[in-house]
């Protein structure tokens, strides 16, 4: 993982859409620098939120650059988001990064659709939580764009600048501008990855659908996680998580919530709804799952792989042993 590097502010960002911005003459006395002081704020805020971002997910591997740092470089395995959906020679570093990521975990090298839907999966993921993360833990939808955003070609790791966010005071409208911030960034991402894959649109962007819901869910596991690491016992029977007697979680089961209400279907391109359920172990307690719009094809990495737990090749009787 590369190590963090903390985020000094600095005036990149823009003024949050719901407050008019401060211009030079619209007063008597020119408040330009208030305004600048409004973007520092802005920007200090989001850094904040992508600091406990990353210190809560450990699947997240994050540096986040410091605004005089120069961007990283190709020479050093770096490339763009912006740079993987234009340049084919950027993509094929990928690629081959990845493969060789596989087979030294699994023991052999991956069919190339079965890496490029891998590497493709892990990417969309990582931007699903990098815009949804912030949302769900302040209500701030960030603007990552794709030239923003570096993936490490030999380890898989990211590196992100950030910029502006956006507040409104509707959910709803909150909830869609976060859906058009993900589809803005992997839009041209998809249609580089498209060939590779040997997928067509619809299953692309059904893979988005199920890595935002996914990374929803995901992030309010892991509060649960850091709430029970605090110890204790709450009262009305449940743990510091939130966790009762049937199972359930109180980050998780917010988190579910979320993602029901950000992915409740006829959300085009997003294909299809959240869909969570709940499924009951004989020990009586309940686990949240879903299904996938398509696979992953993580069990076709190596011999020993299994088909997630979301996905539609794996039954709910095999989910209960599972559990």
């Amino acid at each position: 993982m590369v190590p963090g590097t903390p985020l000094p502010v600095a005036p990149a960002c823009s003024p949050p859409v719901d407050s008019r911005p401060v211009r030079p003459g619209d007063r008597s006395t020119d408040l330009s620098g208030l305004a600048d002081r409004t973007d520092l704020a802005d920007l200090a805020a989001l850094t904040g939120d992508y600091r406990r971002l990353r210190d809560l997910c450990p699947a997240l591997r994050l540096h986040l650059l410091d605004p005089a740092e120069p961007d990283p470089s190709a020479a050093d395995g770096w490339y763009s988001g912006a740079r993987l959906a234009t340049d084919e020679r950027a993509l094929a570093v990928v690629l081959a990064g990845a493969e060789e990521r596989i087979a030294a975990e699994h023991g052999r090298a991956p069919r190339p659709h079965v890496t490029a839907s891998r590497l493709l999966h892990h990417y969309a993921w990582s931007v699903c939580l990098l815009v949804a993360g912030p949302w769900h833990l302040a209500r701030r939808v960030p603007a990552v764009d794709p030239a923003d955003l570096w993936l490490h070609a030999p380890t898989g790791d990211l590196a992100l600048r950030p910029r502006g966010h956006v507040t409104l005071p509707g959910d709803d409208e909150l909830r869609a501008e976060l859906r058009a911030a993900v589809v803005a960034h992997l839009e041209p991402v998809l249609a580089a990855f498209a060939g590779p894959t040997r997928r067509r649109d619809r299953a692309l962007w059904g893979m988005v659908t199920d890595d935002l819901a996914s990374a929803v869910w995901y992030l309010g596991r892991m509060l649960d996680a850091q709430d029970d690491a605090a110890g204790g016992t709450a009262a009305g029977g449940t743990t510091a998580g939130g966790a009762t007697a049937e199972g359930v979680t109180a980050g998780e089961d917010a988190a579910v919530v979320a993602a029901a209400a950000l992915l409740p279907g006829g959300t085009l391109p997003l294909p299809g709804a959240a869909d969570f359920r709940r499924l009951r172990t004989p020990d009586g307690r309940d686990h949240h799952t879903r299904t996938r719009l398509g696979c992953c094809l993580y069990y076709a990495v190596g011999p020993e792989a299994l088909a997630c737990l979301t996905c539609p090749r794996t039954t709910d009787e095999e989910r209960i042993r599972r559990f």
